[in-house]
């Protein structure tokens, strides 16, 4: 019988980005979704989608994004399975 190892979660909950980086999340065998508050987003887009062995990548923040902590959900396959957080720095 032959194992299969299973991850579940984000890792890491929390992503700490500084000005000019951005965020990126990966799901192998499930379309992810990943959807920020649309009040208050770091990003130009409060919604990413990519289907299962796509990278999603956040482009850097937005000219004028406040630093602090910015919470979003993540679902895979249209079921929400957890949330986390990225932390625009100081520039």
């Amino acid at each position: 019988m032959a194992e299969k190892r299973v991850i579940i979660g984000l890792f890491p909950d929390v992503i700490v980005l500084s000005s000019g980086d951005q965020a990126e999340w990966f799901a192998a065998s499930a379309t992810l979704r990943i959807e920020f508050d649309p009040k208050r987003c770091p990003f130009s887009s409060n919604v990413f989608q990519a289907p299962a062995g796509m990278r999603l990548l956040s482009g850097p923040a937005v000219a004028g994004t406040k630093p602090g902590s910015y919470k979003y959900r993540a679902s895979l396959n249209d079921v929400v399975v957890g949330t986390g957080e990225v932390l625009i720095r100081e520039p």
